[in-house]
């Protein structure tokens, strides 16, 4: 660290005082503590040919069930052309907000999800959710219609159709019982029976990753990668059929759900994992699952940081969320004006100059460890060229997530860490707005578009 920045009172005039021992023995504390965070490109590149062999291990038939990485079929195969027109409610759970969405006459409503509704019964969940929808459909005087409707459903889910998604698992702090294993849409359809006042044509249902990539798709054709960087972290991307062993066809291109947070779970990430890791995943609702993502993810990152604060004293665990990494990140201190000492101060805390100026080094240590993370399952763009034999030449990514939007230096390090892991390719990255709910409301639209050109 910079040790003139914090501003320590030390020099031959005056003898060093207690405090000033205390600061400069912190100083050195932490460089130790933040030197464990820092990776090598060596170090990424093992990430990345371990997650490689993985994700061919999670479209092979035969080891799919054992790989960490699962590589789900999506049964997304067309992109929107842009000649699809119509009204097209759209949902979008995948964290902490539920957000109901009418597309093209562009009016949404976000809706927190309760604690009980996340960790109650399947039952509990899906009636909440369609309590919300007739209460969209209410304020926007839309009871009458029977729209289509695309469910953005950020989970594990292994698809057998558009509209047919078995849920493996919950994530990012969801546990409603009696989900697992079964079809999620069919569950939201027996919610929306039950309510009995408003008819809902549920016609696919996505992940918001897909959703991310198909939105870009609309203004970008070359994007074939879709990424979400919020609470959790994951990826998808369009893999050539005849990898793709779980769906019969070898023609064409189908878009894979990776599901990487989940990568790790075989120890593949053992090496990487750090105390404070080890801590944040022991307490957490779901211990020895998704370590990619908690090292990434939104969700975990202040935890993180604090964990390594606790010399701070900052010991209530959750008190030092995502956003205050963001806001410290953001600001630098001043003599005159600490404006980045607000997310310490709320929390009672008064520190120093100094102290400040350990805390920016340690969002910061954390952050970058997270966006280089992050690139190295990126690195699915060289598997991408080599299946297509080195064709690939330039690829658009599309990104969404609150960590990706709203934190000051994740994008910038992120892109240089994928552009130096992936050199072969002219990568753009395209940053996605209202991605969840429009592009579910385009995938509807194109199965909808196909499902009248069948039945003529």
């Amino acid at each position: 660290p910079d040790r003139d920045r914090a501003q320590v009172p030390f020099g031959p005039a005056s003898p060093p005082s207690a405090l000033t021992i205390h600061l400069l023995c912190c100083l050195g504390q932490v460089e130790q503590i933040l030197s464990e965070f820092r990776l090598q490109e060596e170090d990424l590149k093992k990430v990345m040919r371990r997650m490689q062999k993985e994700m061919d291990r999670g479209l092979r038939l035969e080891t799919h069930e054992e790989a960490s990485v699962k590589m789900l079929p999506t049964y997304v195969r067309s992109t929107p052309e842009g000649s699809e027109v119509g009204d097209f409610l759209s949902l979008d759970l995948g964290g902490t907000n539920l957000r109901v969405m009418l597309v093209k006459v562009g009016k949404h409503q976000l809706y927190s999800i309760p604690t009980d509704a996340m960790t109650g019964t399947a039952e509990m969940l899906f009636d909440y959710i369609s309590e919300c929808i007739s209460d969209f459909l209410d304020k926007h005087h839309m009871k009458h219609k029977k729209l289509p409707l695309g469910f953005t459903f950020s989970f594990p889910v292994r698809h057998e159709d558009i509209d047919k998604g078995i849920l493996l698992n919950w994530t990012k702090g969801f546990k409603a019982s009696g989900a697992e294993g079964n079809n999620i849409v069919g569950l939201l359809r027996d919610a929306i029976k039950r309510r009995g006042d408003f008819e809902m044509d549920v016609v696919a249902m996505i992940n918001d990753t897909v959703a991310t990539m198909i939105s870009c798709y609309y203004e970008d054709r070359q994007c074939e990668v879709g990424m979400i960087v919020g609470t959790g972290c994951n990826a998808c991307y369009m893999e050539e059929m005849h990898n793709v062993e779980l769906v019969e066809g070898d023609e064409g291109r189908m878009c894979v759900n990776t599901e990487w947070g989940a990568f790790g779970a075989a120890g593949e990430l053992d090496d990487f994992l750090l105390e404070y890791d080890r801590v944040v995943d022991e307490t957490s609702l779901n211990p020895g699952q998704q370590l990619y993502e908690k090292i990434i993810g939104g969700k975990y990152m202040g935890e993180i940081v604090r964990l390594v604060l606790l010399k701070l004293k900052l010991r209530t665990r959750g008190a030092f969320e995502t956003r205050f990494v963001s806001q410290v990140e953001r600001y630098r201190p001043t003599p005159a004006r600490l404006p980045y000492l607000q997310p310490l101060s709320t929390l009672g805390l008064r520190p120093s100059p100094a102290d400040c100026d350990i805390v920016r080094l340690a969002c910061e240590s954390v952050s970058t460890r997270a966006a280089q993370m992050c690139s190295a399952g990126l690195g699915v763009i060289n598997r991408m060229r080599e299946s297509r034999l080195g064709e690939l030449t330039r690829i658009t990514v599309g990104v969404d997530g609150s960590v990706y939007k709203l934190h000051p230096s994740f994008k910038e390090r992120f892109h240089a860490s994928v552009r130096q892991l992936a050199p072969c390719c002219e990568i753009t990255f395209i940053q996605s707005e209202e991605g969840s709910g429009r592009g579910a409301a385009l995938v509807s639209a194109v199965a909808c578009k196909k499902a009248c050109m069948l039945a003529q």
